[in-house]
């Protein structure tokens, strides 16, 4: 098999191939790391190759399981894959070692994926980018002075390069969608409690965490979450379960569903023309397919971003450190991270007890607001992100940001850093409007490929739907996949 062949199926269709005996999965993964030592030189998607363990995971998978051996990479981020580097983007891990595999790596493992290697993130995950200091920036496929966005970067610009057909990410802000939309993939943030973080971890971030994949189809998405999906014991969310396989429900009609949309910024800013375009095409294309699509009021608020939503971010920041020192041996210091991470440890230390339950209280509120949105609305149609995918580096402190940051970091100026962390923030949540708010509430909510820029950069739209109801987002991505299909697009990187 050629990789101009091997392109051409998605992960479920190369699974097919060796049940049918027509490839191995050994070759499947050769052909993959292939691909991977001729490109990821330019896009710097991969950081922890595991070639080995991947051909012997090909050798040893079921042909009965799922994916039957197929190649898959997993987000170098909170996921341990035991006798593995991970390094969440952060030089002061650069030594670690993964003890123990997480939950949702052991059912990867039953699903018969074979892990190619670790995929870069921004580090611990905090920006809508992916340019860690400790790796370098991770290259958009379709145009490589361009992000890949973040923090799953790294997984969206392999799967888009064609490496493998679908790669782990996760979402705890945007972080599965936003790359999905920059690299012209699907990317589904699964309801919380849907997929077990364990047992390293009860709920990132405060819940608002959630693992999944980005991914070539519609299908393969379906049948990652049926592999995937439940709880472990000690877990602290558990949702109802679906009551039938995902792979199962992607064949059904979704019905006529009435869709509110709206292109408006939680900040009040402007939103590119581009990502307006792709929303109204979409409104179009969703009317001819015969739902019911009007102009609806954005439920989201300026303080849910600025206020509650940064103060969850910053106060993880800041326990991301502890356990930092603790692998260390020693306390953290300044010089272990980047400094905008020092900046937000500051920022989350200089929260008192009080500010982070009173703002955490505030998550039910919104989840509310949305909640009676939904009764009127079974989903929320917006853009994904407010911007084209931008050059590497636009969103990166500038100069004088730089400086201050060198500053307060220094001296330990929270005071200064206090009174500047709002232009700051809001330099990044100007980027990201609309993705933390389904994190906040826990619902699911998917970035689908539908528009690409005349200089042939995608741009995604996002649906958002009721908490457990992935069932209505995979039936409308089917049909919309049906109607519009983007599985021929493909970067030429």
């Amino acid at each position: 098999m050629t990789f101009t062949e091997y392109r051409q199926y998605d992960a479920l269709g190369l699974a097919e191939l060796i049940r049918k005996k027509e490839i191995t999965a050994a070759e499947l993964v050769q052909i993959a790391i292939t691909r991977a030592e001729s490109v990821n030189p330019t896009i710097n998607a991969i950081v922890h190759p595991l070639y080995d363990m991947a051909q012997k995971m090909a050798r040893e998978a079921d042909p009965d399981s799922p994916f039957a051996g197929v190649p898959f990479l997993v987000k170098d981020l909170s996921l341990e894959v035991a006798g593995t580097h991970r390094s969440s983007g952060c030089r002061g891990y650069r030594d670690y070692i993964s003890k123990e595999d997480s939950v949702i790596i052991q059912r990867y493992r039953q699903a018969g994926l074979s892990f190619l290697g670790k995929t870069s993130t921004p580090e611990f995950g905090l920006t809508p980018y992916t340019e860690p200091k400790e790796f370098g920036p991770t290259r958009n496929p379709w145009n490589i002075g361009y992000t890949a966005g973040g923090s799953s970067g790294g997984s969206a610009a392999a799967v888009a390069a064609g490496i493998t057909p679908m790669a782990t990410a996760s979402d705890g802000g945007g972080s599965i969608r936003i790359p999905a939309s920059c690299c012209g993939l699907f990317g589904l943030k699964p309801s919380r409690g849907r997929i077990s973080m364990g047992p390293q971890q009860g709920e990132g971030w405060s819940g608002a965490v959630m693992e999944h994949c980005v991914s070539r189809s519609v299908r393969d998405s379906a049948a990652l979450l049926d592999a995937t999906q439940g709880p472990a014991p000690g877990d602290p969310f558990i949702i109802q379960p679906p009551e039938k396989p995902y792979l199962e429900v992607i064949k059904e009609d979704p019905g006529k569903l009435r869709i509110g949309f709206s292109t408006a910024h939680t900040l009040g800013q402007e939103v590119e023309m581009e990502c307006i375009l792709a929303v109204e095409k979409t409104a179009q294309l969703l009317e001819s397919l015969g739902h019911q699509v009007e102009l609806a009021p954005l439920p989201y608020r300026r303080e849910d971003l600025t206020e509650t939503f940064l103060t969850m971010v910053c106060g993880e920041a800041a326990a991301d450190i502890e356990t930092l020192s603790r692998h260390l041996g020693r306390p953290a210091r300044p010089g272990d991270v980047e400094r905008a991470t020092w900046a937000m440890v500051m920022l989350g230390r200089s929260f008192s007890a009080k500010d982070y339950a009173y703002q955490r209280r505030k998550w039910n509120d919104i989840a509310r607001r949305i909640g009676a949105f939904h009764q009127q609305y079974d989903l929320l149609l917006t853009p994904t992100v407010s911007k084209a995918p931008f050059r590497i580096g636009a969103l990166q402190p500038d100069a004088a940001e730089q400086r201050l940051l060198r500053l307060v970091t220094s001296l330990n100026l929270e005071g200064v850093l206090k009174a500047r962390v709002g232009p700051l923030a809001e330099k990044i949540f100007s980027y990201i409007p609309y993705t933390a708010l389904s994190n906040i509430t826990g619902q699911p909510s998917m970035s689908v490929p539908l528009h690409w820029t005349e200089d042939k950069l995608p741009v995604g739209v996002m649906f958002t739907a009721p908490a457990g109801r992935e069932d209505r987002l995979f039936r409308l991505a089917a049909q919309l996949e049906k109607a519009q299909p983007w599985k021929k697009k493909m970067a030429e990187v």
